[in-house]
């Protein structure tokens, strides 16, 4: 008889579409799928983007140790980014473990087993990264760029149309570079294209990780005219400063970066903007971080995630001069937190009065959360949902805003 199965999926939603397809590969095999906890066999699918992902990877594995010390656990086999930088580390200092694997090459077209809530997905459209950031060890771990393929996307958005999930995520490192490896007759404007045709019964497709360099006018158009299509833009634009930006290898200046967020907003009145900064970068001055800090303020983006700089070896900020120490990068982040509270609070009370479509994440003892179109799964506000009939996981509805938290708002259904 064949060993049950459990999966830990650690994170960004890359690696869990890499868990479901594994999954899936594992069920057509014949193996039945459990809890960890109650697994025969343990897989984790490990993150070592930044220090803090590496540390929640190995805590994973060091529990799952235990486990097999105390004879609840046969095997455990570790894959992912963790192995791909530190096999032979891990190999020497995790003996009790039975596999590292680096990175997993999936083929096209594997079936999936969902880890996400039943109502949503994530639809991966490219691997790796073309993108050279100082900061970043994705490139080394994850390998060249590469659009996957045409049909294979679409064959994939049919099957979770005939499943009827009512919000589609599609991801990648960069999607915006969709089709430079192919030919000039395909590129992200025109797989959206395809892709809308493609989900009559979904709801929402949501568009996650633009690169501001690549923002091509018929792309916001298409997320413009399509009503499926989020009107929600995830752009991560790290810093504004020329010479923080120069020594990051963005590629970009402060009055691109300005340029294209005007050209967003005008073409998409409604539009959120979600982006993400850096604080505690080599080098970074009191003067060149109060720059960032009044930007924030000044552009007023709807949603914003913030990092302190995790050197990681391998990359080429790692030999920087002028490292920053890590109290002042906490100190830094916390005050981008503290301003964007600011912020989001003076934005959100924008909605009151305003009706949203809202999508029902959660239904538990009548109470009810929700998000609206503005709003990426896992890492946005939610919307505090009442209602007076029984509403279900998946249920989109039409709420009037009331009030208002910091990142969160609360509606009455209309009707």
């Amino acid at each position: 008889m064949k060993p049950t199965i459990g999966i830990l999926s650690l994170g960004c939603p890359r690696n869990l579409v890499d868990s479901e397809s594994i999954l899936g590969r594992l069920i057509q095999k014949g193996y039945k799928i459990v809890e960890i906890d109650k697994a025969q066999v343990a897989i984790v699918n490990t993150c070592a983007f930044i220090e803090d992902a590496k540390r929640e990877s190995v805590d994973a594995i060091l529990d799952l140790v235990e486990l097999k010390k105390e004879g609840r656990l046969k095997k455990i086999i570790v894959f992912g980014c963790l192995p791909q930088r530190y096999k032979a580390i891990l190999n020497k200092e995790l003996p009790e473990v039975d596999a590292f694997v680096g990175r997993v090459s999936l083929e096209a077209g594997l079936s999936r087993f969902a880890i996400t809530p039943r109502h949503y997905a994530y639809l991966k459209i490219c691997e790796g990264c073309v993108n050279l950031c100082s900061f970043c060890i994705i490139p080394k771990i994850k390998g060249r760029f590469l659009s996957l393929p045409v049909n294979s996307i679409l064959n994939k958005v049919e099957d979770f149309d005939r499943s009827k999930i009512s919000e589609l995520n599609i991801i990648g490192q960069d999607i915006t570079c969709f089709g430079i490896d192919l030919d000039a007759s395909i590129n992200l404007a025109k797989l959206l294209r395809k892709i809308v045709k493609k989900a009559k019964n979904i709801g929402w497709l949501r568009l996650l990780y633009l690169n501001p360099r690549r923002i091509s006018d018929d792309l916001l158009k298409i997320i413009r005219d399509e009503q499926k299509i989020c009107k929600y833009i995830d752009l991560p634009i790290q810093h504004i400063n020329d010479r923080i930006l120069k020594l990051m290898n963005r590629g970009t200046s402060r009055d691109k970066i300005i340029h294209v967020i005007d050209k967003i907003r005008k073409t998409i009145p409604n539009v959120a903007l979600r982006t993400s900064v850096i604080t505690g970068f080599p080098g970074e001055t009191d003067k060149e971080f109060e720059e960032l800090l009044k930007f924030i303020k000044d552009t007023k983006f709807e949603r914003l995630g913030a990092f302190s700089y995790s050197r990681e070896e391998g990359t080429k900020a790692y030999g920087f001069k002028n490292q920053v120490s890590e109290a002042v990068k906490l100190r830094r982040y916390n005050q981008v937190m503290s301003l964007q509270q600011e912020v989001s609070r003076e934005v959100n009370r924008k909605f009151i009065g305003k009706t949203l479509e809202v999508l029902v994440d959660e239904c538990k003892d009548g109470s009810y959360l929700g998000r609206s179109e503005f709003d990426a799964p896992e890492v946005d506000g939610l919307v505090y949902i009442n209602s007076k009939r029984t509403l279900n996981l998946g249920d989109f509805v039409r709420l009037k805003i009331t009030d208002t938290l910091e990142y969160d708002l609360i509606g009455e259904e209309e009707g």
